[in-house]
């Protein structure tokens, strides 16, 4: 049987990672690491950092394996472009894994948590049920709305309300229309326009070098948002922003 770990390595500053994560890597024997291109090479630049100061021997190996490109399709055929992309990458998953012997250990060093828009849990629970003899362990991470909270010293919910994690299309469709409050991930489109009198708190690449931080009222705040993210996806080729609307409460 093969162990593979899904360890989430935070938002991106090393000291993000927690002992339980630390661990699990000096585990490892292979690191898969994805490809996403030149343009998002920095991703990977983070995680070999993060292995050369926290992996004791480093005698792993690492795996490249490219990530597929995905349709883009809107409502209702965004499920169904989701599952094409997923199947793509299980057949990479499934050739990686011949390089790991029976027995042995491997790893994906996953952004942020594996539970949080990530596929890759999902993915392996499915070669699971396909018949794949494979041991999962996942180690959670500090997430990009957790750290986006810390960053900006608010809290993630106010007093007896609920706390709302969506992502930029849903936003897009009516989702937080009716809610005080949302954690928007995955918007390249500001549907956070739709709220001119709703405070944001917005964040890019959270814990790094590279750390952008906005927050105001819409109405004031969302040009400079807007020439901030153009100016840094030029500059880095990507950009990873977390941002949480919150509405004025009712009298």
């Amino acid at each position: 049987m093969r162990t593979i770990l899904v360890i989430g390595i935070g938002a991106g500053n090393p000291d993000y990672l927690t002992v339980q994560a630390i661990r699990a890597m000096n585990r490892a024997e292979v690191f898969f690491m994805p490809d996403k291109g030149e343009e998002k090479s920095g991703l990977n630049a983070i995680r070999l950092a993060m292995l050369a100061q926290f992996v004791e021997k480093p005698q792993y190996r690492l795996v490249d394996f490219a990530i597929p490109s995905r349709r883009r399709a809107e409502t209702p055929d965004y499920r169904e472009s989701v599952e094409e992309w997923r199947d793509k990458l299980e057949i990479a998953y499934r050739r990686m894994f011949a390089e790991l012997p029976d027995g042995g250990t491997g790893a994906f060093l996953v952004w942020g948590d594996p539970t949080l828009y990530d596929g890759t849990l999902r993915i392996l629970k499915d070669m699971q049920s396909a018949g794949w003899d494979l041991a999962i362990e996942v180690i959670p991470g500090i997430s990009a709305p957790q750290a986006l909270a810390a960053q900006h010293q608010v809290t993630l919910n106010r007093v007896g309300e609920a706390v709302t994690i969506t992502t930029g299309r849903r936003v897009g469709e009516g989702e937080a229309d009716a809610l005080s409050s949302a954690v928007v991930m995955l918007d390249n489109h500001q549907a956070f326009r739709r709220f001119e009198d709703a405070e944001i708190f917005w964040g890019a690449y959270l814990g790094t070098a590279d750390e952008i931080l906005v927050a105001g009222r819409i109405a004031d705040v969302a040009a400079e948002i807007d020439e901030k993210r153009r100016q840094a996806q030029s500059r880095n080729g990507w950009i990873m922003d977390t941002y949480m609307i919150r509405k004025p409460e009712k009298s």
